[in-house]
């Protein structure tokens, strides 16, 4: 018994040591993100409350029209299953304007907040877009170095903005959500983005050449946006964005610590009403009720094929990506969308004058041409209820 009672306690001796040792690694190291990370496991919709935010403030409420079809279309059932088996919370289908067909699930409702994930970066393009009209930017072509003073040697000094829009920077940023060690990770649970982005982010590669998502592409674009506009992104966001669109609700946008900077790849907390202003702006050429908020030249270049090489498949030109917004074919219709980690989506049909959010929990993890085949299901379903 005693050898026995020995063993235990030289185990429970090692675990403690090894404990210890973990956590001075941790704190000596400044990776303190890792705690929040391991409690917290996963990512998920309703973080809101685990970051410091700051709010996207709205302005004279345009609430859409109800159309006299409202919800007397059906769903398939293979829709609906699929829709439910990811947890589904949100799913809007608009028609010239005026909603369609409308269904929450699990307490959620048209003012619920909930996480846009990379949705964020479609909005970040946006702004980059303004602010190119307003001449804050001068050209789509200038060096980002002029803007970032982390940015201005070998590779890095070749890196244009137009670059960076097309996710195309030849940075070293590691798009890996599964691991605890990844710059993505680092970035989401993170308090100090300007620190990460300066010890770690580096242009490794020729800049323009291929195409590789890369969040941090689009925190670089944040960056460069706070220092020509001089405000903070959610306060530029709703000065030229939110406002103008007629938003019904303030959203939050994440930040990395109190009064800091939004983590701009990801992270507006908005309702599905309010995130399909962005699709209608965007069918409607940049124009919202008369009021150009954005040229219709950049919006005709963000929803254009950036024409980039794959990363993966350099033998192929890249047809599926804009400046920050995807693009694809679902029965032959041309559609232009936004996309997050979650299956968060805006889906813009013109040819039929449809936009369609569906906002959620989960989404499938097989892809087919480079999108998740959930996105079948969804588009499937908004053309079913909006024959």
């Amino acid at each position: 018994m005693k050898n026995k009672y020995r063993w235990w306690v030289i185990v429970l001796w090692v675990l403690v040591m090894l404990i210890v040792s973990a956590n001075l690694a941790i704190l000596i190291t400044g990776n303190n993100y890792i705690y929040r990370a391991l409690v917290f496991n996963y990512v998920n919709i309703d973080d809101l409350d685990l970051f410091h935010t700051r709010t996207i403030d709205a302005g004279t409420p345009q609430p859409w029209k109800i159309s006299t079809d409202f919800n007397k279309g059906k769903l398939p059932d293979s829709v609906r299953t699929e829709l439910e088996k990811l947890e589904t919370v949100a799913y809007l289908v608009i028609r010239n304007d005026s909603i369609l067909y409308e269904e929450y699930w699990d307490r959620y409702s048209e003012k619920s907040l909930s996480n846009s994930f990379s949705m964020a970066k479609s909005v970040i393009g946006l702004l980059v877009g303004i602010a190119h009209d307003e001449g804050k930017i001068k050209s789509l072509d200038e060096p980002i170095g002029n803007y970032l003073e982390d940015y201005k040697e070998g590779f890095a000094g070749e890196t244009t903005i137009r670059d960076v829009l097309m996710m195309s920077s030849g940075s070293n940023w590691d798009e890996s959500y599964a691991s605890l060690f990844s710059i993505t990770t680092k970035a989401y649970y993170g308090s100090n983005l300007e620190k990460l982005m300066h010890n770690e982010v580096k242009i490794s590669e020729q800049p323009g050449k291929t195409w590789n998502y890369k969040s941090g592409d689009t925190q670089l674009l944040a960056f460069i946006l706070e220092k020509v506009t001089g405000e903070h992104i959610a306060d530029y966001a709703s000065k030229k964005l939110w406002k103008p669109i007629g938003a019904e609700l303030p959203a939050e946008w994440s930040l990395d610590h109190k009064d800091g900077h939004e983590k701009a790849f990801c992270c507006i907390y908005s309702n599905a009403r309010d995130f399909a202003r962005i699709g209608k702006l965007m069918l409607d050429s940049g124009s919202w009720n008369g009021n150009q908020l954005v040229s219709k030249e950049f919006v005709r270049q963000a929803l254009s094929p950036n024409d980039l090489l794959y990363d993966d498949d350099p033998a192929s030109h890249v047809t599926t990506y804009g400046y920050q917004w995807w693009l694809m074919k679902y029965k032959e219709h041309p559609i232009f969308y936004m996309r997050g980690l979650l299956g968060q989506y805006v889906f813009v049909i013109p040819d039929k004058r449809l936009i369609v959010v569906r906002l959620g929990k989960q989404r499938e993890k097989i892809q087919v041409d480079r999108r998740p085949i959930d996105i079948d299901y969804i588009l499937s379903g908004a053309l079913e209820v909006g024959r």
